[in-house]
């Protein structure tokens, strides 16, 4: 699918039936989250998002403010955890390698 990101629409390449999508933001709000934690069924995946206030971090418990939950279907949490993994492997290319734990961070 190619996109017209200043217009917010996506179409199909030629040959394919054409679909427009157009994506309305005029109701989207943005939350800050820097923990995030996912759960599952058969049915549904959940991920909570929240943000973590300490300022300590070697602090023996932690209270993780939880502010949005996101359920999706099995098929729309399978292409969100395609589309991060492609954003991810982008973002390393252009910034540099990501460690796999941010608890073992060196500049902390």
């Amino acid at each position: 699918m190619s996109k017209d990101e200043k217009k917010g629409v996506e179409t199909k390449p030629e040959g394919e039936q054409q679909t427009t999508i157009r994506w309305d933001g005029a109701n989207m709000r943005t939350t800050y989250s820097n923990v995030c934690n996912v759960s599952s069924t058969r049915e549904e995946v959940s991920l909570m998002f929240g943000t973590n206030k300490n300022w300590h971090p070697a602090q023996k418990e932690l209270t993780i403010e939880l502010s949005d939950r996101l359920i999706l279907n099995p098929y729309a949490a399978k292409r969100l955890a395609q589309l991060l993994m492609n954003t991810m492997n982008e973002y390393e290319k252009r910034f540099g390698l990501l460690e796999g734990d941010p608890t073992e961070r060196k500049d902390q």
